[in-house]
């Protein structure tokens, strides 16, 4: 790749719930206030937190996945974002070491991207310990360089003082302690934080947390400490757009889309025209194709059921042109769907499918998908790679056409899932790459 590529740090932690977030963003617009181009980047599958790190850094976030991408693909995806900027901002998924296998950790991530790591650890119930925690995960077997560490949740300066003498003991640089403080709290819901685009005030919010970030961490080291990104080459996958124009559904009932699919989409020719269900639009009738991807229609599915141009604008666009929907999505074309509190809505009809979101029970893992006939994206059979994480349930019985034989991480038959109906499929499988 030409150009001249950004260094880059990884923002991570021992485990969920330290604060990677709230650090990650606070750090970037922290820099970009001292004039830098900030780029930004999460490991994994994850649609909210890229979306808070957009509204950050003022450019698009990029998912850098080891489980469902290649390591090539993800080399050139970091690369790609790393390019026209000055510092890369990565935040890491769950703790360091989790993942499906090996591949699929954050620290394999910071191996492939050259990336060092700067830890979060949430010191709240600890003192000096805080100290062995991190010197545990910077010296795991296989661990990739730890940068240094920030703290987080400092309750005093005695607490502080507790935890300076534990990383008195160790190599291992301490970049700053963040106290506790009311305006570090951010909203959430039961797939994690509020969407960015839901928070009006949101751009005011990352103000104040980068203003505690840049008052309690040295932001000079923690720059110096970035290193170079590992130079590569964009990787084209085998996914194909499923049309020359895609109809694509944007708001905030259909926000989980990867910006990289897009990014393939348009690098193949295609133009991608958005549209909103719940301002009433209908797909446009000059695109070729329809895509409606995952988010929360749960939560707008009375609004849903009464757009009537909507919903026979999508009726019609299917009469003529694939259509296809994930998870949110693929409720939306189906007959009905009951909300939490179990009020019964219909939905579009273009499914044999019914479901539940009161009939609550999760789902969550890797998913690799073969699909049991061609669509326009992707040949029958050929290995699509992504997730599933949805709370709703199938209430009808098994009725009409699967759409993909579905296997989990390690490769477990999970049998057939989602539907088909002539152009129309889907299913609550989530597609990466």
């Amino acid at each position: 790749m030409s150009g001249q590529l950004a260094p880059g740090l990884l923002v991570a932690a021992p485990r969920s719930g330290a604060g990677k977030t709230l650090v990650a963003i606070g750090l970037q617009r922290a820099f970009l206030r001292e004039g830098l181009g900030v780029a930004a980047a999460k490991c994994g599958p994850d649609y909210i937190d890229p979306g808070f790190h957009a509204v950050a850094t003022g450019r698009s976030s990029v998912n850098l996945d080891g489980f469902a991408m290649t390591p090539a693909m993800l080399k050139g995806l970091a690369a790609q974002a790393a390019c026209g900027a000055d510092l890369v901002v990565a935040e890491a998924a769950m703790g360091l070491f989790d993942g499906a296998g090996r591949s699929s950790t954050a620290a394999e991530v910071a191996r492939l991207t050259g990336w060092p790591v700067l830890l979060v650890v949430d010191a709240e119930g600890a003192g000096q310990s805080v100290a062995a925690v991190a010197h545990g995960l910077a010296t795991f077997p296989g661990a990739p360089p730890v940068a240094g560490v920030i703290v987080n949740c400092v309750a005093s300066d005695r607490h502080a003082a507790m935890i300076a003498e534990g990383f008195d003991a160790l190599d291992l640089p301490l970049f700053g302690m963040i106290r506790r403080d009311p305006a570090l709290a951010v909203a959430s819901r039961h797939l994690g934080l509020v969407q960015a685009r839901e928070d009006g005030a949101l751009d005011e919010r990352i103000d104040a947390v980068a203003a505690i970030v840049a008052r309690d961490c040295d932001l000079a080291a923690i720059r110096a400490a970035a290193r170079a990104t590992s130079p590569a080459s964009p990787v084209r996958p085998r996914l194909r757009p499923p049309g020359q124009r895609i109809a694509l559904a944007a708001d905030d009932a259909f926000a989980f889309f990867y910006p990289h699919l897009a990014s393939w989409w348009r690098d193949a020719g295609a133009e991608i025209c958005s549209f909103s269900p719940l301002a009433d639009e209908a797909p446009p009738m000059d695109c070729d194709a329809c895509w409606l991807p995952g988010g929360y229609p749960e939560l707008h599915a009375g609004r849903l059921a009464g757009n009537a141009r909507f919903m026979a604008g999508l009726r019609a666009f299917a009469a003529r042109a694939p259509v296809h929907g994930e998870c949110g999505g693929y409720m939306l074309l189906g007959r009905s769907t009951e909300d939490a509190d179990g009020i019964v809505h219909p939905m579009v009809g273009l499914l044999p499918v019914d479901t539940s979101f009161a009939k609550r029970k999760m789902s969550l893992g890797y998913r690799q998908a073969r699909l049991f006939a061609p669509t326009r994206f992707a040949d029958a059979e050929t290995p699509l790679w992504g997730h599933e994480y949805h709370h709703a349930t199938i209430t009808s019985t098994n009725e009409g056409t699967p759409f993909a034989r579905l296997a989990d991480a390690a490769g477990r038959d999970l049998g057939p899932a989602g539907h088909r109906a002539g152009p129309v499929t889907g299913s609550f499988f989530h597609l990466i790459a």
